[in-house]
């Protein structure tokens, strides 16, 4: 595979379907707690919105069962053939995979009975598009599931390294460049109540990760996949990648390190009043 800008930031490439899927193994309980507290269960249609390859999906489709259904929506092809290719294999049939931009959902009105999106909002230009769309979609009462960012330079790693925080500011620069928003569920709230979707729920999503556990995976892999991307990008010197991986070889190695990742909340919102 190769990588088109236009489609995702971090690239659509096999190295990243990769980092994809084992970065959605070590969020996935974070995920399904919450779509739990939301209701999502058998027998509903639910709306994966920025599907990437489909590991969201395909969770999503077990807890609808072959009574419900999923559809997966993402802007690139590439994602969309990896979802379709894995969905054949498994005879799957709860599963609606389309290539489409989440900014202009053209669904059919009140015709789902939940959306999701994860670190979607965040890359988007038009954030408050998506939730348009995504309150048109619902039907009342109807629940939106989100887990994003409050503020990506937030993250942390102890003890300090100017190698790592170079590398997340130039991320977040990069990030905002392309139209995203680092701090995009700062937002969410206001946009929600004013296309009708009322926030239930608004909970810190934060972890800390030590050397030798399944979370710090997580940072590793974005700096062994990304980094080099910036410096071919010329937007992190080869000076600055060799000190970044020697840093976080050093941290690895060091039981007295530790990462706290980057503030986020989970927002969960019902279409519709909420009885107070």
């Amino acid at each position: 595979m190769t990588h088109d800008p236009k489609e995702y930031a971090l690239g659509t490439g096999d190295a990243e379907v990769v980092r994809l899927g084992i970065q959605h193994k070590l969020w996935s309980g974070d995920a399904f707690a919450a779509w739990e507290r939301a209701g999502i269960r058998a027998g509903q249609t639910v709306l994966d919105i920025g599907c990437g390859p489909g590991y969201t999906t395909f969770d999503l489709a077990g807890l609808v069962t072959a009574s419900g259904k999923v559809v997966a929506i993402d802007a690139s092809s590439r994602f969309i053939d990896h979802l379709k290719a894995r969905q054949r294999s498994a005879h799957d049939t709860t599963i609606d995979a389309r290539v489409g931009d989440v900014q202009q959902l053209d669904l059919p009105p009140e015709s789902f009975d939940a959306a999701y999106q994860r670190w979607v909002l965040c890359f988007v230009k038009d954030p408050e598009a998506v939730i348009r769309g995504v309150a048109r979609a619902l039907k009342p009462g109807g629940v939106f599931v989100s887990q994003d960012y409050t503020h990506y330079e937030g993250v942390q790693l102890a003890p300090p390294s100017d190698a790592f925080r170079r590398f997340m500011t130039v991320v977040a620069e990069a990030w905002r460049g392309q139209g995203g928003d680092t701090e995009v569920s700062l937002r969410l709230p206001m946009w929600l109540q004013r296309h009708g979707l009322t926030p239930i729920e608004i909970l810190p999503l934060h972890r800390v990760a030590r050397p030798g556990s399944q979370l710090w995976t997580w940072p590793t892999i974005f700096i062994d996949t990304y980094a080099p991307k910036l410096v071919e990008e010329g937007r992190l010197t080869e000076g600055e990648h060799r000190a970044l991986v020697a840093d976080w070889k050093a941290h690895t190695a060091d039981p007295a390190a530790f990462f706290c990742t980057p503030p986020m909340a989970t927002v969960i919102a019902k279409k519709g009043s909420v009885p107070s």
